[in-house]
């Protein structure tokens, strides 16, 4: 009876523009999350060892270089000027190998051709190489290395190496497969050390051959001249890799970044874009918001005289509120249903052609979580509204 009294003079149209609205804004929230997700598989997939928000600097080469008049390696000074910029997260150091390194293929029992080479090894902060623990953990002492390769590296071999030298080509999971011998030698020839060599993982990012940072010690400790290079290449975490501050920063040092950048300015780009979307439809939601909780104060204040009339008559502030609160809950839990069909529904449109470009289906859970959340804050908000608005009416039929 107390809800057929009070909702009497409930406007149907201002609660459907406020489910209009905020099913606009829900959507564009929830679909750009979505579609964000979704999409940045194709970037993060690209290259699962290097993170898409690391960059490879190292400075140009010029003809002071090759006549020895200049030096390509960082100074102190210059690798400090760098953590100090904005935009860099953490700076690593390349460390290059200070020996001679020969690896080889031995041909098999059935009397297959083998194969040598010679090569180099650089590393890198464990930090920014993400392979799992026990696949890129080095023993001190241990006889087994753990690789990682340019994928670079392993085409140049199928494709051209291998291609005009008769030898057969190699796929990523048969080259993890083939054990490397290695023989790591002094550049005096007075000191060798052999070990077995494991391709843990490849990279389209790095064009290096990548090694362990404590195996690396070890060895320029045991093998190496004793002298102490600067790095030739840093690897930086940035925080925004499209940033045109970035840009700037290496043409003023006439520095320039090492391999595909187009991965992590279009993923930069993405955020970008995605960023407005959302706040674009977080501005919607707000509105949204201000529309229901118009409707309801519009509601209670033409019942005014009927919610004294309850109040004085003995009825509790709850059962005098909770018509309204039924309005405020059941009204978004509305939008936030049609939101997530909607979302869900232009996924399956947008979905197709991302995944001809390499893209995985990201989970519902985050957008689902945000959904619900977004949704909760405002249920929230229109029940402390609805609360403070009875309290007022019972404090005023009191006096």
């Amino acid at each position: 009876m107390i809800s057929k009294i009070l909702r009497k003079n409930t406007s149907g149209a201002r609660l459907a523009g406020f489910v209009l609205s905020n099913f606009i804004g829900l959507v564009i929230v929830l679909g750009g999350l979505q579609f964000y997700l979704d999409a940045a598989s194709i970037w993060n997939d690209s290259d699962s060892i290097v993170n898409s928000d690391y960059l490879v600097i190292n400075k140009k080469v010029t003809s002071g270089n090759l006549l020895g008049g200049n030096d390509s390696g960082f100074s102190d000074s210059e690798i400090a000027d760098l953590r100090r910029q904005p935009w860099v997260r953490n700076v690593g150091l390349f460390t290059s190998s200070d020996y001679r390194v020969l690896a080889s293929i031995e041909g098999g029992r059935n009397g297959g051709r083998g194969m040598s080479t010679y090569m180099f090894f650089e590393s890198i902060p464990d930090d920014f190489v993400d392979v799992s623990g026990s696949e890129w953990y080095y023993r001190p002492g241990s006889d087994e290395v753990p690789i990682i390769l340019s994928k670079d590296y392993l085409t140049l071999y199928n494709f051209g190496f291998a291609s005009s030298a008769g030898l057969p080509q190699l796929s990523e999971g048969l080259m993890s497969s083939i054990p490397l011998k290695l023989r790591l030698t002094s550049e005096d020839g007075t000191r060798t050390r052999t070990f077995n060599g494991r391709v843990a993982g490849f990279s389209n990012r790095l064009n290096t051959i990548l090694v362990p940072l404590r195996f690396m010690e070890e060895t320029n400790a045991e093998l190496g001249g004793g002298e102490k290079r600067p790095p030739s290449r840093l690897i930086i975490d940035v925080s925004s890799p499209g940033d045109v501050a970035i840009s700037d920063y290496l043409s003023a040092h006439d520095w320039e970044t090492a391999g595909d950048k187009s991965a992590s300015s279009a993923a930069f780009l993405l955020r970008v874009i995605v960023g407005i979307v959302l706040a674009i439809g977080g501005v919607i939601t707000i509105l949204s918001l201000f529309i229901l909780l118009l409707s309801i104060s519009l509601i209670m204040e033409k019942n005014r005289d009927k919610l004294h009339s309850l109040l004085m008559l003995g009825y509790e502030l709850r059962e005098v509120g909770r018509p309204y609160a039924v309005i405020a809950i059941t009204v978004p839990l509305v939008a936030l249903a049609l939101a997530l069909i909607a979302t869900l529904c232009m996924r399956s449109f947008y979905m197709t052609p991302l995944s001809g470009l390499g893209a995985h289906p990201a989970g519902i859970w985050a957008v689902l979580a945000t959904g619900l959340i977004m949704t909760i804050i405002i249920i929230a908000i229109n029940l402390l509204t609805i609360s403070r608005r009875v309290r007022a009416s019972f404090y005023t039929s009191r006096h």
